[in-house]
């Protein structure tokens, strides 16, 4: 007997694909926790100008260009450090580009209340990489021997001689985009199955200080294959992928109120944030509208993204001390400060974003709560080459 379909009895899956548009095979391990996937498939064709010698619409001709857009959002949630990445680390990897580094961890030598940072063997990490100690995460901001790092902030308690530095893993900025595949399962089996092949990040968006941490992700996708339409050949599948056998999911998510700001040319902890959003744009062009895209030149379809946009917004409480002044007079100025971000509080529930050099725009000022309130809007990172944000799990 058929029944209602609950909007809640669906699982998320996204894997990383070896080429645009072909569908990673995935696990159970691939599973994330979104909150809700969007998807919009229209025709992308203009409107037919033929007159019939009457009003009525005479329809679209097949095999029209059709455009595919998503939107994903999931919340910043626990996860297993035994393993690569969290499993959401695929979407991260397509909105920034690089593959994921990890550092296995250390054991601390010595360390200083400006950040400097000592092992008792050789460290392995490069500049950018993250690592954990305490329920904190930190960046790499500079490498000063093989033994000793600079950090972009020091960590609120000092590791002692003998104490252990946990795992990170990193991701980090590329040139070039890869694509990923996102399916969506519903229950029961009859229902109708969903994947998207070939998706894009082009933008994603960190929400600070929400009821929960969140992700945004939004772009375009090659395609969408379904379960009641699926015919051979489809993104490359000779059938419908079978869900894979649903294990235990389990996992906590971290109150938006939990984690730590670094703002500054110091920098200098900020306990007055009361909003935050970080924002990266790809400007992602999908090659969809080039002459003769079918048949045998179907492979030179990719996504192909533009300049870079890196920006971070950011409300706090005014106050009179030396380090919200000194945020002030960076942005009069036009001065780079670093902004860091980190959710979360325990560890294997981290997660830090880094920007290392962000021109602030001159605040607003809302005074129409009890309290002054200054808004830094979208404040535009900048960098040399491919370093403009880091975004790290701990």
């Amino acid at each position: 007997m058929s029944t209602y379909i609950s909007s809640s009895a669906n699982r998320f899956y996204t894997a990383l694909e070896s080429a645009y548009g072909s569908v990673g095979s995935i696990t159970a391990t691939n599973r994330i926790p979104a909150i809700k996937l969007g998807i919009q498939q229209q025709v992308a064709t203009g409107t037919r100008r033929d007159k019939t010698g009457s009003r009525t619409f005479a329809g679209v001709p097949s095999g029209v260009r059709r455009r595919t857009d998503f939107d994903l959002e999931t919340y910043l949630t626990s996860w297993d450090k035994t393993t690569a990445g969290p499993g959401y680390g695929a979407l991260f990897q397509a909105a920034l580009g690089g593959s994921p580094v990890k550092f296995g961890g250390g054991t601390a030598a010595s360390s200083t209340a400006t950040g400097r940072l000592g092992f008792g063997a050789a460290h392995g990490l490069a500049a950018g990489q993250a690592l954990c100690f305490g329920g904190e995460i930190r960046f790499v901001a500079a490498i000063v021997d093989a033994q000793t790092v600079q950090l972009n902030a020091p960590f609120t308690v000092l590791p002692a001689a003998g104490a252990a530095v946990t795992a990170a893993v990193t991701y980090t900025l590329a040139t070039q985009l890869p694509s990923v595949s996102i399916f969506d399962y519903w229950s029961p089996a009859t229902a109708v199955q969903r994947l998207l092949s070939g998706a894009g990040v082009d933008q994603m968006d960190i929400v600070v200080d929400g009821d929960y941490h969140q992700f945004h992700f939004k772009g375009v996708a090659k395609d969408l294959v379904d379960s009641a339409s699926f015919e051979a050949g489809a993104s490359q599948l000779q059938s419908f992928p079978v869900e894979p056998a649903v294990a235990g999911f389990d996992y906590s998510i971290v109150p938006g109120n939990m984690g730590q700001a670094w703002l500054g040319t110091g920098p200098s902890r900020f306990c007055t944030i009361t909003a935050g959003t970080i924002t990266l744009k790809n400007a992602l062009d999908t090659r969809d509208r080039e002459f003769g895209l079918s048949g045998a030149c179907s492979g030179v379809r990719a996504i192909s993204p533009g300049e870079r946009t890196v920006t971070a917004a950011f409300d706090l409480y005014a106050r009179d001390d030396d380090a919200t002044t000194e945020l002030y007079q960076a942005a009069r100025q036009q001065s780079p400060i670093s902004v860091m971000f980190q959710l979360g509080e325990t560890d294997g529930q981290l997660m830090g974003v880094y920007l290392k050099s962000v021109v602030p725009e001159v605040p607003e000022f809302d005074d129409g709560l009890n309290r002054l309130q200054w808004r830094f809007r979208a404040s535009r990172a900048q960098g040399t080459v491919d370093d403009e944000i880091t975004v790290a799990f701990g």
